[in-house]
């Protein structure tokens, strides 16, 4: 598999999303890991090629039906224990 694309998505892909961008990356370097992570918005988050959507509880009921990826639902994005276990938990998922 090649770089894995982490999308972060929010309403209109430059609020929350920039936020939980900046913190995924913190724990990706924190933890060496590696991925290109990229905001998204809601309307256009489907058709964007990616390997994971990282997206709100409210927002991930529009997407987790149509998405062909994994939709990883954040229930705080300013809480950092919760982003950590929910990220390397999406990366431990592509070992086996």
């Amino acid at each position: 598999m090649g770089m894995i694309r982490i999308q972060t998505v929010c309403g209109f892909g430059c609020g929350s999303s920039l936020f939980l961008k900046m913190k995924i990356q913190d724990i990706l370097k924190e933890n060496n890991l590696e991925a290109e992570v990229f905001c998204g918005d809601i309307g256009t988050c489907i058709s964007t090629p990616c390997d994971v959507i990282f997206t709100s509880e409210e927002l991930a009921g529009r997407i987790k039906d149509r998405s062909k990826v994994p939709v990883v639902t954040i229930g705080s994005f300013v809480n950092k224990k919760e982003v950590t276990a929910k990220t390397l938990e999406f990366f431990q998922s592509l070992e086996g």
